[in-house]
């Protein structure tokens, strides 16, 4: 095997390519974090234990560039208890679960799991304020974290009188209802508390994205990067057509579903946009009436996005648990954002058919249950597995900023049964 030759204090040692080392040349030393390797562990991600470098996993990644490949250096530094470098690491970023490495590891050593974890890891060490983060990542406080947006929606209603009064609000009911909710949740008090806390919620998720930038590795000289609005709107194409996650072969339905929750939330976000900014909207000929007819673009709209959006939740749920071996595991920091993202979605048609029908006091008190699953998705978006949203594309980001030519000139993922044995890789 080729080497790389060095010295340290007069002994000379050999280097195999692709070996840490230190930034003088000199071999790196290893403090590992026992604790950090039990928390993998506890996450089902202790398969990196079974990984002997030979390097499948990242020869079998279609998107892993051929420079520094993922998921082969991860493995390592995972069972070296390498936790700083790993939350330093862009590239458990720029991989996109597909398992496609996990499906053709000849040890079952799963790194599709691995990076999983690190990237939950991630989200945890780099959140504001770190205990939200913490309550969301265990399934001890999912009920403080139901009762919390319960409690907060309480108290905006039971204010909602004298706040109205404050601000000089009057009631939008008449002789026939406009507003369909707006005996208990007029539409004032619903954007003003999530406007309220949406900003919250993005000042959080700005200030880990920006601890998270800082971490990263700046360009190095002779790379061909790109200025960093340029690299915004290529990371931006990227996202919006899905093409690295297009390559991924194994688990072609987990793509699907991902195009559905995605157009899907954007469907609906459009909606909310409008709808919130519809009385100072300059592009709403006429009078603005809200909720909208059955037949309105806009309605029509959202359940079209809604209907998309849930079947992708389906599709994921039905991907991980028809073969979770081929899938991958999934934790708690799993479903607990996919299952919200569910609920808040058959609880809006749930609510909208009970609207229909004239249902009292049912209608209320589903559309109740709406706002604090809602709340919930919001709020915690910086804590949960919607963080990805962020800090995936903050990677995707750096990879244009530094030149980082990431799964453009791989070949194509070749079919499983031509993937080595253990014992072939051995010899």
């Amino acid at each position: 095997m080729e080497t790389a030759e060095g010295t340290s204090q007069g002994v000379e040692f050999e280097v195999r390519p692709g070996a840490v080392l230190a930034e003088d040349g000199k071999p790196l030393w290893i403090d590992p974090d026992l604790d950090f390797i039990k928390w993998l562990g506890t996450q089902g991600a202790e398969s990196f234990k079974k990984c002997f470098q030979c390097g499948t996993c990242s020869a079998t990644c279609p998107i892993s560039p051929e420079t520094d490949p993922f998921p082969r250096k991860e493995m390592a530094w995972a069972a070296w208890g390498m936790k700083e470098r790993l939350l330093k690491d862009p590239d458990i970023w720029l991989c996109h679960h597909c398992n496609d490495c996990s499906t053709r590891c000849p040890r079952g050593g799963r790194p599709g799991d691995v990076l999983a974890a690190l990237r939950q890891q991630s989200v945890l060490h780099y959140s504001v304020p770190t205990f939200l983060a913490v309550w969301v990542s265990q399934p001890r406080f999912a009920p403080l974290l139901l009762a919390l947006p319960a409690i907060l929606l309480g108290l905006a209603m039971i204010l909602r009188d004298p706040l109205a009064e404050f601000l000089g609000y009057t009631s939008q009911l008449g002789g026939r209802i406009v507003f369909s909710y707006s005996s208990f949740f007029p539409h004032w008090l619903i954007n003003s508390f999530f406007g309220f806390f949406g900003l919250l919620a993005m000042l959080a998720t700005i200030a880990g994205v920006f601890r998270f930038w800082r971490a990263l590795p700046a360009p190095q000289a002779g790379q061909d990067s790109k200025g960093l609005f340029q690299s915004i709107l290529a990371a931006l194409k990227k996202i919006i057509v899905h093409d690295r996650f297009s390559k991924c072969k194994t688990t072609i339905w987990r793509f699907v579903a991902h195009l559905c929750v995605f157009f899907g939330f954007i469907a609906l976000t459009a909606v909310t946009l409008w709808v919130i900014t519809g009385r100072v909207n300059p592009l709403i000929q006429g009078e603005f009436v809200y909720p909208f007819s059955f037949w309105s673009p806009w309605k029509m709209l959202a359940n079209l996005g809604g209907a998309v959006l849930l079947m992708g939740c389906i599709l994921l749920v039905y991907d991980r648990l028809e073969d979770s071996d081929r899938a991958g595991s999934s934790t708690y920091f799993d479903w607990f954002f996919v299952l919200t993202l569910a609920v808040v979605t058959f609880t809006g048609f749930v609510t909208e058919f009970m609207h229909y029908l004239r249902l009292e006091p049912h209608r209320h008190v589903i559309y109740f249950i709406h706002l604090v699953f809602v709340f919930g998705l919001l709020i915690y978006l910086p804590y949960s597995k919607f963080a990805h949203i962020a800090y995936r594309t903050a990677a995707m980001v750096h990879a244009e900023y530094t030149g980082r030519k990431w799964g453009d000139s791989v070949p194509a993922t070749a079919p499983v049964e031509d993937v080595v044995s253990e014992e072939e890789a051995i010899s």
